[in-house]
């Protein structure tokens, strides 16, 4: 694996490197380094070299720097130069460029390849409102051939449940890791909020169109569709009521990926992000009997936990309110 550096002018690096573990959650071989107002050169040098020494000895190395010219561009340049046969140098470094280096790394081991890649990332991440500030193009980019599975017919690449949908770990972490072309947002009240509509749509990562419809459509489009055959679909659901109605409705999802359920009263909540009031207890267990299976956990990197032990807690729980 690439290892990461991330260096700034003050506490920018270990700031920024605090957002991407929340949205891709804790990665391995990253280091962040500061240059404090009372430190020289020699100083920082020597914090850039201690944190490339906890890495392999073999391992590639991506400086990702705040500012070019400044001085942690300079003294990661004169660790650089040599390994620069191997080694890359990006400036300008935001969160969509840090969670892109994050998602790439794991099916690349070239620094420079990453590099390469990460810059127009970086560049996609910076938009304006209104967009009528938009500087124009230079040119019009040729339209990408859409992949996707069999004519005619969707491939429903992860099917999730999630009370916040789209948001950041999933335009990141879970559309790296599964490469869909379309996002599906499923539910009867987004779909009659036109705000909130909108939001989920301009949220969608780059090169991935999202699309909000109501249960019933999602059922429709599954049976006959016209619109997205051939395409790689993500289904995001707000609740387990609308992913088992989806489900009964012909959907067919064998695993769904349970990602967060806010806690609202009436609820018990048995871990961090997940909480249950019976009506979801009876839904899940309900979803099992037909032969759905559950992963349970809010990024690619976390380890699956058990969907029936969570549940009996918060069965416990609620029982004990009745009590």
């Amino acid at each position: 694996m690439v290892g990461i550096i991330l260096a700034s002018h003050g506490q920018f690096a270990a700031g920024i490197k605090q957002s991407g573990q929340m949205i891709f959650g804790e990665q391995d071989k990253v280091e962040a380094v500061t240059f404090m107002p009372d430190e020289g050169p020699d100083d920082l040098k020597a914090h850039l070299e201690a944190a490339i020494a906890k890495f392999d000895p073999d391992d590639e190395v991506l400086f990702l720097v705040d500012l070019w010219g400044g001085s942690p561009f300079n003294q990661s340049n004169n660790i650089f130069e040599a390994h620069k046969d191997k080694w890359a140098i990006v400036t300008g470094l935001n969160l969509p460029m840090l969670i892109e280096a994050y998602g790439a790394r794991l099916s690349s081991n070239s620094a420079q390849e990453l590099a390469a890649h990460l810059v127009e990332a970086g560049r996609e991440g910076v938009k304006i409102k209104p967009e009528s500030l938009e500087p124009a193009p230079k040119a019009a980019p040729k339209a990408k051939a859409q992949a996707g599975g069999k004519p005619g017919k969707m491939e429903y690449v992860l099917a999730r449940i999630d009370s916040r949908l789209l948001h950041g770990q999933v335009a990141t972490t879970w559309t790296k890791t599964t490469s869909p072309n379309r996002i599906i947002v499923v539910s009867d009240n987004v779909a009659k909020d036109e705000m909130r509509s909108t939001l989920i749509k301009e949220a969608a990562p780059a090169g991935v169109k999202a699309h909000v419809i109501p249960i019933d459509q999602m059922i429709k489009l599954a049976k006959d569709d016209k619109h997205f055959g051939g395409q790689k679909v993500m289904l995001l659901f707000e609740t387990p009521e609308d992913a088992k109605r989806a489900v009964d409705g012909g959907v067919p999802l064998k695993e769904i990926n349970v990602g967060s359920m806010a806690h609202s009263v009436g609820k018990v909540q048995p871990n961090k992000v997940l909480a249950f009031d019976q009506k979801d207890i009876d839904t899940y267990k309900a979803m099992e009997a037909d032969g759905i299976t559950f992963d349970v956990r809010k990024v690619p990197a976390d380890g699956r936990e058990n969907l029936d032990n969570i549940m009996a807690k918060a069965q416990a729980e609620l029982d004990k309110q009745k009590n």
